[in-house]
């Protein structure tokens, strides 16, 4: 710029525009001098106050409306595959990195990863139940997971939670994936909302997320 000071020539700047948006770009003032806010600090003090009582309000309407549906879905999973549980408790990795266990209806047979150990669910799992299927398309199997928002584990909104194992790949092969975890995780976010479920691109999920 200081070059092209005595020439007859205009200097405009092109951001990347999604990045802009991804970072939540604001701008302030300092005493007079403009500040443009390229990132700024995980959801904290009042307004993670405001998100939880938000949570506890809508998984507890949820879970009560909810109910016969779930009920439903209990036992059916009892009638098609008798020889496992209704629920099913897997490890996540949440806030800050800390673990805990979320809650899912059974939508896989009970020995599904007996001999493999933690495998990525695609489409078509041959290892899912005929009505598992058809819960995970539709992600009906999440269901449970608002007792976790109840409970404090998860929320509402936030980036989807995954298991320790595949966390740990992610963040050897995928910039800033580890960003991810400055916020509690969710049952929807914004990846999601963006037809970024399921067996995608978690590079792109993690733009999104983050």
């Amino acid at each position: 710029i200081q070059r092209l000071d005595h020439r007859q020539v205009s200097i405009k700047v092109f951001p990347d525009v999604f990045q802009l948006m991804s970072s939540e770009v604001s701008i302030s003032d300092l005493h007079g001098l403009p500040l443009v806010s390229v990132r700024d600090a995980a959801l904290r003090g009042w307004r993670q106050a405001v998100k939880r009582v938000v949570d506890i309000v809508v998984s507890s309407v949820t879970l009560v409306l909810l109910s016969p549906l779930m009920l439903l879905i209990a036992l059916l999973i009892k009638l098609t595959s008798p020889g496992g549980p209704v629920f099913y408790a897997q490890e996540r990795v949440g806030l800050d990195g800390r673990p805990f266990w979320v809650l899912k209806f059974r939508s896989m047979r009970p020995d599904a990863e007996a001999t493999t150990g933690p495998v990525w669910a695609g489409r078509g799992d041959p290892r899912s139940t005929t009505l598992g299927r058809l819960l995970r398309r539709f992600s009906l199997d999440e269901l449970p997971q608002f007792v976790n928002v109840l409970m404090g584990d998860m929320s509402i909104v936030g980036p989807r939670p995954e298991r320790p194992h595949f966390v740990k790949q992610f963040t050897e092969r995928i910039p800033h994936y580890w960003e991810r975890h400055r916020e509690k995780a969710g049952l929807t976010g914004w990846a999601q909302v963006n037809g970024l479920r399921g067996d995608t691109s978690i590079k792109e999920r993690t733009a999104y997320d983050i």
